[in-house]
């Protein structure tokens, strides 16, 4: 997986935490991917919408 330097710099600044001992947040990393994976979920669920008023 290719991520661009500046995106993998600023995402690993975001979850980064010294208090931690792998060095991340985990709680906020899990709550980053689900609050990603639910406007994934709302865009294809519009998308799928969109597609069956064509289809129609």
């Amino acid at each position: 997986m290719e991520i661009p330097k500046d995106e993998y710099e600023t995402i690993a600044a975001e979850i980064h935490s010294s208090e931690s001992l792998v060095g991340i947040d985990a709680k906020k990393t899990h709550i980053i991917i689900i609050h990603l994976l639910r406007d994934i979920s709302k865009r294809v669920v519009k998308l799928e919408e969109k597609l069956e008023n064509i289809t129609s």
